[in-house]
Formats: C-alpha cells, sequence, structure tokens
C-alpha cells in the first residue's frame, strides 16, 4: 500500500460505510430492545388479566359473605 492520499470520492465512501456499519448496530440494537419490551409487555398483560379475574372472584366471594351475614342478622 502506498501513502498517497485518497480522491474525497474514496473518502467519503469509506465515511458512508462506516456510518452504515454504525446504524446497522444501532439498529440491530434497538430490534432486540424492541423484542423484549414486547416480550415483558405480553407478560404484564398476562398478569393483569389474572389479577384482574382473581380480584372478580374475591369481590364475589366478599358479596356472598355479606349476604350470608345479612341472612343471619335477619334470622336473629
Amino acid at each position: 500500500m502506498t501513502d498517497t492520499p485518497q480522491p474525497p470520492v474514496e473518502q467519503e465512501l469509506q465515511q458512508l460505510e462506516l456510518r452504515l456499519t454504525q446504524l446497522l448496530a444501532v439498529l440491530s440494537q434497538v430490534q432486540e430492545e424492541n423484542r423484549a419490551l414486547r416480550q415483558r409487555q405480553d407478560a404484564i398483560s398476562a398478569e393483569r388479566s389474572s389479577l384482574l379475574q382473581k380480584n372478580e372472584q374475591v369481590r364475589a366471594r366478599v358479596e356472598a359473605m355479606i349476604g350470608r351475614l345479612r341472612t343471619l342478622e335477619q334470622g336473629a
């Protein structure tokens, strides 16, 4: 290799290639983060659904207990 300066076009192409490589690396990272966030969102949605169902079950049980207490109160 010689130490002759590269033409400006060649330098610009090398800079563009470097920038493209950097952008591809960032794109890959963002895609991985996006995948991880979607998985977390799915897990949180499933947990929320489960908690809502448990909450409804507990509410129904509490209402049933209140009804039984009122029945006992009226019978006493």
